[in-house]
């Protein structure tokens, strides 16, 4: 697509037909966040026409846990976005390695290794020094709760810490267009903006005067679309556009644009935990939860209720003139008049039964912390583990999250790191530097990412255990070496704790050495006298 075509009526017509296409997932968005992430329902700012807050601020503050009374789903759902931030992208660091691909030479592989390397800690750095681990938080607990979230980078100036700067968009913010092949890059973003605040983010924004001349236009917030979207034409990058969302005050076509240009790497990453076929958003282990959720919270509505008729009571009295029913108070020491031979106050026995609920929403939550991988990627209970147990237990999260895993690696962890890499490249303190997994592979070191490995691992520790039972020549078919040296890579070692590897021109050198000094006269001739002896 070519820029002179974005013009904002076209955008405006794609835009709404993205909202159309996302307000079948809103009533469900809204059923997760109330019951799982309660202080996200409603807080933020929603789609409006031109001119409008959009009802910003309209919750800020306010209750948002009045109707949730099991606290099974919140508690998960916080425990799995905590699991998936230590899991996937740790704050401490090292979760991503760049390393030589296959077609750079291999007199050339030591020096790119050590300058990627250098690179690495570069990055690194600019990721610790920013926001980014507050933010990917954030994105998690979207991810978790409705299945689709989205992280901005955007660069940062000179003067900052760190030139990340990282934003967590709420998904209620965003409307996208899905590529053929499936690539979620096409974004359209609302923001509820004053006109400093415009001028601000976009500098060229050119402002119609019609807006600017209005009394109020110094305090009014105006609905303004951000469209980011994959250049068609062929030459790569995107292109993007700054409309306002309804203006019925203008009467050209390209009036109401406010800014417009190019990104070479999107600064929008979004991800998705879960995709069916032909939907655009994803799905949540939430969703999947929801009922068990639902149930769950009502169970214990109920039971508290029951608990309350059973603390306070529900009595009956004879109608006989003397009891008047609203002078009773139920206070230790009270005495309550009653008439001869009547029954006076009688107490109603509770219909409901405590242990009943209790078994029912015992396996509810239990449903539900398995649904939400609470029980597997959460605490372990036992304070100790053997090696074993720790492999089975990696084996085993490797194969609940392979799907998932796949995904994050494909739509967040590879974006996310060529964003970051283009900032960096544009600031000028690093090359530009081409993640095509010929010259330049991206690795994901995680934990998360180490799980395949471990339990490979153990499955060779458990090879090398029979085969010690079957004697020493079993043990002498094996190159230990090498086994130890593969070991230590699949368990994460650094290197710098083994030995330098010797090579065969090496080995060979070291013979020389030897051969010649026991070729020397002298050593010649002492050797020659030990004999001798």
């Amino acid at each position: 697509m070519k820029q002179a075509e974005m013009d904002s009526a076209m955008l405006r017509r794609r835009f709404r037909t993205a909202l159309q296409r996302r307000g079948h997932w809103q009533r469900h968005w809204q059923e997760c966040y109330e019951f799982a992430l309660p202080q996200r329902q409603e807080s933020d700012v929603a789609f409006g026409g031109f001119g409008s807050t959009g009802g910003a601020g309209g919750n800020v503050g306010k209750k948002q846990f009045d109707r949730v009374f099991d606290a099974t789903a919140p508690d998960a759902v916080e425990q799995l976005a905590a699991s998936l931030l230590g899991e996937i992208t740790p704050p401490s660091g090292g979760w991503f390695q760049m390393v030589p691909g296959d077609d750079v030479a291999l007199a050339d592989k030591a020096d790119l290794t050590d300058k990627l390397a250098r690179a690495v800690r570069i990055v690194q750095g600019h990721f610790e020094r920013s926001n980014f681990a507050v933010e990917i938080h954030q994105a998690y607990l979207d991810l978790v709760t409705v299945g689709t979230a989205c992280l901005r980078l955007e660069e940062d100036g000179l003067g900052a810490p760190s030139r990340f700067r990282f934003c967590a968009v709420p998904v209620r913010h965003l409307a996208f267009e899905e590529r053929v092949d499936g690539t979620l890059d096409a974004v359209f973003r609302q923001l509820n903006l004053g006109i400093d605040d415009i001028c601000e983010k976009w500098p060229d924004a050119t402002i119609p005067g019609h807006i600017t001349a209005a009394p109020e236009a110094e305090t009014e917030k105006f609905a303004v679309i951000e469209a980011v979207l994959p250049d068609r034409s062929g030459a790569g990058g995107y292109d993007y556009v700054v409309f306002f969302a309804n203006d019925p005050a203008a009467n050209v076509a390209q009036d109401d644009v406010i800014a417009k240009g190019r990104f070479a790497v999107s600064p929008y990453i979004a991800f998705r935990w879960l995709k069916a076929p032909g939907e655009i958003y994803g799905r949540s282990p939430v969703m999947k939860a929801l009922p068990d959720i639902k149930t769950a919270n009502k169970v214990v509505e109920l039971v508290l209720k029951n608990a309350s008729i059973a603390v306070t009571g529900i009595w009956q009295a004879d109608d006989d003139g003397i009891l008047n029913p609203a002078t009773v108070r139920l206070v230790p020491g009270s005495i309550i008049p009653k008439a001869v031979g009547s029954a006076g106050l009688t107490p109603l026995d509770a219909p409901g039964r405590f242990d009943v609920s209790d078994v029912v929403l015992a396996d509810l939550r239990e449903r539900i912390r398995r649904c939400l991988l609470t029980d597997r990627l959460g605490q372990v209970d036992a304070p100790r583990m053997t090696a074993t147990e720790v492999l089975e237990r990696a084996a085993e999260n490797s194969r609940l999250l392979a799907a998932t895993y796949s995904r994050l690696q494909a739509e967040l962890i590879f974006p996310l790191m060529r964003r970051a890499l283009h900032v960096l490249a544009r600031s000028g303190e690093l090359p530009d530097i081409p993640i095509d997994g010929k010259v330049v592979c991206l690795r994901h070191t995680a934990p998360m990412a180490q799980l395949s490995r471990k339990a490979e691992a153990g499955q060779t520790l458990d090879w090398l255990g029979r085969l010690a039972s079957l004697g020493p020549d079993a043990m002498a078919t094996i190159d230990m070496d090498k086994t130890v040296r593969w070991l230590a890579a699949q368990f994460g070692v650094p290197q710098d704790l083994l030995q330098p590897e010797m090579t065969p021109e090496d080995m060979a050198g070291i013979a020389g050495i030897v051969g010649e000094m026991m070729n020397a006269p002298e050593v010649a001739g002492k050797v020659a006298g030990e004999g001798g002896q």
